[in-house]
């Protein structure tokens, strides 16, 4: 806190907090102050950082702040201030009322290839030493980005070229290679095996699985649903570990893979409404009265949670009920509302990169997502087919479309 509002005089070593050391710096009553990191705030014995932010930022009371060490108003107002932070979630929420949110996406696969190319590879020829001796192919920069660097910015794929760069100057002093160029087959020489694998698990899609999407902190990411009728048990049905279940009548949902609350609730709705939908549409088809049906999302060590997958998961039960795989190459995000209703998500920019990353050509989307699916670039766009519902018969008309 004294960093912000000062020390006062009182104190040996008693200096004016940073604001005021800024203004002394720049010599400037309006100059564009950064506040980096403001969602790792802590509070310790020294007293709270938020309040002093507060008074600091609130446009309401920086005309007149008062630093400890000067004891007299200063007018800050004039001042800009730039916060960067990873997350809302920590912020308090005071705090975070006094700011203007600007929500900042992830660098796409050709701005990385760009950024590469004009900073990162000149950058770590120049600091390696081995100027124009290596040469690194575009292809292989894609091939890291997709394989190695799926992160938002480019930290760790400047970490990955400092590599190359590292391990080809020990070639060139040790072996005295004069000219090493780094192709997509021999990158693994240089940055070892693919973090990653393909997002596809299935060539033919199969009846019960439904291809998702999903934000992750690594960017977006293919997210399969899974399920499968499982024989009648003899004895009641029970949660299990890790899973749920629901359903009245003979049948039994169940589900598993590492899911968090709002998932788990977001997937037993989803259950209650392929039932009714089901219902409504053919009330001759009781699949639902005797079947127990499961639900898995794969990669069960990683936790899952969100509401967005609620279509995927009620066209997966479909799918599963009526015996049918969805078109192929399709994906689906979108919250699913009890009466039908497909609520707006977000991570769409992210999510479509993931699409189009695993060979996706047919994406259903929310209405309400239209104007955030606009802004991308055409080259994110093009090849793809997209469907704007509102309601989830919309929906299943597209998955499963000689049935509509």
């Amino acid at each position: 806190m004294a960093e912000i509002k000062g020390h006062r005089r009182t104190y040996v070593g008693a200096m004016p907090g940073k604001l005021i050391q800024c203004l002394k710096r720049t010599e400037s009553e309006n100059p564009l102050v950064l506040i980096d990191e403001v969602d790792k705030i802590g509070r310790g014995n020294t007293g709270d950082p938020s309040s002093a932010l507060l008074e600091l930022l609130d446009p309401e009371q920086n005309g007149k702040f008062v630093d400890h060490y000067l004891d007299v108003p200063v007018d800050l107002s004039k001042v800009l201030f730039l916060c960067t932070a990873n997350t809302t979630d920590t912020i308090p929420g005071p705090l975070l009322d006094r700011m203007e949110v600007i929500q900042l996406s992830g660098y796409m696969a050709d701005e990385k290839v760009s950024i590469s190319q004009k900073y990162l590879l000149p950058t770590e020829a120049e600091n390696s030493g081995v100027g124009d001796n290596v040469e690194i192919t575009e292809e292989a920069i894609y091939d890291l980005i997709r394989w190695y660097c799926r992160e938002s910015g480019v930290r760790n794929l400047q970490k990955q070229i400092e590599k190359i760069y590292r391990k080809a100057a020990l070639r060139v002093v040790r072996d005295g290679d004069e000219s090493i160029v780094v192709t997509k087959e021999n990158l693994h020489e240089f940055v070892g095996n693919p973090v990653f694998t393909s997002d596809r698990m299935f060539d033919t899609t199969p009846a019960g699985v439904v291809m998702g999407l999903a934000w992750t902190s690594m960017g977006g990411a293919a997210l399969y649903i899974e399920t499968l009728v499982t024989p009648p048990s003899r004895t009641p049905s029970s949660d299990g570990d890790g899973g749920s279940s629901s359903g009245g009548g003979g049948g039994s949902f169940r589900t598993s893979g590492n899911l968090g609350d709002v998932m788990k609730e977001s997937s037993n709705l989803a259950f209650t409404f392929a039932r009714g939908f089901l219902y409504g549409m053919d009330p001759e088809n009781d699949f639902f009265s005797t079947a127990n049906v499961t639900m898995h999302v794969p990669e069960g060590a990683t936790p899952k949670d969100g509401p967005s997958a609620g279509v995927t998961i009620a066209t997966a039960v479909l799918s599963q009920a009526l015996g049918k795989p969805v078109r192929e190459n399709l994906a689906m995000t979108g919250e699913l509302s009890l009466t039908g209703k497909v609520l707006r998500v977000g991570g769409i920019k992210e999510k479509v990169l993931a699409a189009k990353r695993a060979g996706v050509t047919c994406i259903v989307l929310p209405e309400s997502c239209k104007t955030d699916f606009t802004e991308l670039p055409d080259t994110v766009k093009d090849g793809l087919e997209v469907h704007f519902v509102t309601e989830y018969a919309e929906v299943f008309s597209v998955a499963f479309a000689d049935d509509a």
